[in-house]
């Protein structure tokens, strides 16, 4: 019962030590995407369906600061039209520190802005398709919740700016994704982790030798 009861308070430790902050560390990297629109309607004779994804990778030139490029792909189709949307640019992303604004241990809020070419392929049904290509511009605040020390989940709300080129309108939307980083932590961060591992060791060691005396 005591090997059960210290290997739960090993787990807790290893979660419990980690907080959501050397994950974003300088050097580190984070790979993950997004999901947003996700829409179904499903009604007779009018079906809608839209969804768009946002893979993105990331870089942090400063603790907190982060840079990096995303790709955007997403599709909507009802009973008068099918759309697909893409894009290509760049992002950068502030999290708030934990001195500034602290919502829970391994939680840390974060703004983003992006800025690329984007464009859409609209075919009416029965006509002949149609393209627009222009700049899009993104900002935003977001939430990421770090379920482990390498695995953030996150939210994320935009406002999105499409500016077309030549005789193309203005566009603009919010967006609600929702998604995933991983971060992939450098040797700085690897030291907190073996640190708290040793911690972890030492419990486990202090436990088995109380085994045992019993």
């Amino acid at each position: 019962m005591k090997k059960i009861s210290a290997l739960i308070i090993a787990g807790m430790a290893i979660f419990g030590t980690h907080q959501a902050s050397a994950q974003i560390q300088k050097g580190n990297l984070m790979v993950g995407a997004s999901l947003a629109d996700m829409n179904i309607k499903l009604q007779k004779g009018n079906t809608d369906l839209s969804l768009s994804i946002n893979p993105k990778i990331g870089y942090f030139i400063q603790d907190n600061v982060a840079i990096g490029a995303e790709v955007k792909l997403g599709f909507a189709t009802n009973s008068a039209q099918n759309s697909i949307n893409y894009g290509i640019g760049a992002f950068g992303r502030y999290y708030v520190s934990s001195k500034q604004l602290e919502l829970l241990k391994h939680a840390r809020f974060f703004g983003e802005v992006n800025a690329g070419l984007v464009g859409d392929n609209i075919k009416p049904k029965g006509m002949s398709s149609v393209s627009t290509n222009g700049l899009g511009i993104g900002f935003g605040p977001g939430v990421a919740y770090f379920i482990t020390p390498n695995i953030g989940l996150e939210a994320l709300l935009k406002y999105n700016l499409g500016v077309g080129f030549g005789s193309s309108t203005t566009t603009n939307n919010f967006s609600i994704g929702f998604g995933f980083q991983i971060y992939l932590p450098t040797k700085k961060a690897r030291a907190i982790y073996n640190e708290a591992s040793g911690e972890v060791r030492s419990k486990m060691k202090k436990s088995n030798k109380e085994d045992d005396e019993d």
